[in-house]
């Protein structure tokens, strides 16, 4: 006589063994999409991709382009044609149907999916929400339809509607190219994926006291001396205009804006040791000796300041008596501003240590017109919610509720950037062989419990444009070191900007994360193996 605990063992195997590999997947609520839609319905059966599959447009050309991206990344895998066709109307079974519709709720960026069983319909109000939307068509395909070769199908997905929009408008990331040095390759790497899932704003910070990465034609020392090393030593680089063109072109074919920072009037070393005529005041220090009443003054001094390649901050200061610094920024944010077709220009403004805070108050407000006369919203970290600011310019949070507080009693918008929570750089733990601790150490349980709206009491969604992830440099030298510290921290981050808040839970979203192992290898995302996570 069996057991209890036997039969029911029997049991278990049994409908293991009766879910054989080729049922078709019919719980379109079911599948592991990451940022998590705001609304899936299912309708209990599947579609099925085939050599015979099209995908066709009714729309622009723009559309046309969007329709090819989703053929380009299928492909591969699947070894099928998928050609990209227009049409006017729906076309026959089987197919694929891209559309633009009008919906005022979806916005922007919102889409809906319908997958029935003879066609798949992808419509949105804009060209951003279809490509969100090709976006989640792949994850709803088995993982290995991110493989770079030929996999065995069938292909097959849940059917449903999908309806879907994001919560807030700015989700992005800022990857630090200046402490080390990224090339183009890498950029586009990372704006991959970011766009895979749902981001839309890719922060560049182009200088620090470590190196210049941008060139500027007015100015060539920058590039020529300040971009010739990097932390540690290394040989540096930088982009030509004609690169940093053709990184924003790539970024804006996956509908993310790119945002330029050059960071002012502190963290500019690079600059200084280029032109002796902007420094006045600044001692490189020796490494690790940074303290308050270390830092010496040497007058109207116009000698250029030595190569740097630590790591601490707070030391370098522009001059806001030196005329040239003004001929300076102008020149610098003209050439990037004509180059940048985003409306937005970071000037930086942070760990301004070294300089009077009656002088920074000047700088930022000098700053402000300079940027407003090239047609640009300056945004910049907190630190500027000194000056006089108001509801023209972005503040940019990541330390203390202070500033956050004064920016928007001054109409700034936020753009939520904690320390503590959303560092990219940030260790995981004591045992992680990359990044630093100085804010907290971020495991990625940490990384996705936290609210945007509730991050610093009597700020609320109002007064927040979104969430951005800022991965600093100091300790990494490659792309898959980047990809170590940014996966898998970086979904959760992009579920927090784009997922209504009630609609996320922690147990549930680390299912979904952890399902997601196999799709992330298929990319080769080089991703740190939390054991937070069940990975599948």
């Amino acid at each position: 006589m069996w057991s209890r605990n036997t039969i029911a063992y029997v049991l278990i195997l049994f409908a293991i063994a009766s879910c054989k590999p080729s049922d078709p997947p019919t719980n379109l609520s079911g599948e592991n999409i990451i940022p998590k839609p705001v609304s899936v319905a299912n309708t209990g059966s599947s579609f099925e991709l085939t050599e015979d599959t099209g995908i066709y447009i009714e729309g622009s050309d723009e559309l046309t382009s969007i329709g090819q991206f989703l053929s380009d990344k299928l492909a591969p895998s699947t070894g099928f044609p998928l050609p990209v066709k227009s049409i006017k109307g729906i076309p026959d079974s089987g197919n694929i149907y891209i559309t633009t519709h009008t919906d005022d709720q979806l916005g922007a960026e919102g889409y809906v999916l319908i997958i029935a069983e003879d066609i798949i319909k992808l419509s949105a109000p804009s060209p951003a929400g279809l490509f969100h939307g090709i976006q989640t068509i792949r994850q709803i395909l088995p993982s290995k339809i991110e493989s770079g070769s030929i996999q065995k199908g069938p292909w097959k997905i849940p059917t449903g509607i999908i309806r879907d929009y994001p919560n807030y408008s700015w989700r992005g990331t800022m990857l630090d190219v200046a402490r080390h040095f990224f090339s183009i390759e890498d950029a586009k790497r990372y704006i991959d994926l970011v766009s895979y899932y749902k981001m839309n704003i890719m922060h560049l910070h182009l200088s620090d006291d470590q190196g210049w990465r941008i060139e500027i034609k007015s100015w060539p020392n920058l590039t020529a001396h300040g971009g010739s090393t990097q932390v540690g030593g290394g040989k540096g680089g930088f982009y030509t205009q004609e690169q940093y063109a053709d990184i924003i072109a790539y970024a804006q074919s996956r509908y993310i804006t790119i945002v330029p920072e050059i960071d002012l009037p502190g963290h500019i070393n690079s600059a200084l040791s280029s032109y002796g005529d902007l420094n006045g005041g600044t001692i490189v220090p020796e490494e690790g000796r940074v303290s308050p009443g270390t830092l010496q003054d040497i007058g109207s001094k116009s000698k250029p300041t030595e190569l740097y390649t630590g790591v601490e901050v707070g030391w370098s200061t522009l001059r806001v008596e030196k005329e040239v610094t003004f001929k300076f920024v102008d020149d610098v944010v003209r050439e990037i501003s004509a180059l940048t077709p985003g409306p937005y220009f970071h000037i930086g403004g942070d760990e301004a240590a070294a300089t009077k805070k009656k002088d920074y108050i000047t700088f930022i407000n000098r700053f402000k017109d300079i940027v407003k006369a090239n047609n640009k919203i300056m945004i910049g970290w907190e630190e500027i919610a000194q000056a006089d600011i108001n509801s023209d310019i972005i503040t940019q949070y990541w330390k203390l509720s202070k500033y956050a507080e004064l920016a928007v009693e001054k109409d700034s918008k936020l753009i939520m950037s904690p320390s503590r929570k959303a560092y990219l750089d940030m260790s995981y733990d004591s045992t992680s062989r990359l990044g630093l601790h100085w804010a907290a150490y971020i495991e990625v349980d940490s990384a996705y419990q936290w609210n945007l709206s509730t991050q610093v009491p009597g700020i609320g969604k109002e007064h927040i444009l979104g969430i951005e992830a800022p991965l600093w440099s100091e300790t990494i030298t490659n792309i898959d070191e980047l990809e170590y510290l940014a996966f898998p921290r970086l979904p959760g981050y992009a579920e927090i900007g784009w997922s209504p808040e009630t609609n996320r839970n922690w147990e549930e979203y680390k299912i979904r994360l952890g399902n997601q192992g196999p799709r992330m290898k298929e990319m080769g995302i080089d991703f740190y193996r939390s054991k937070k996570i069940p990975w599948r």
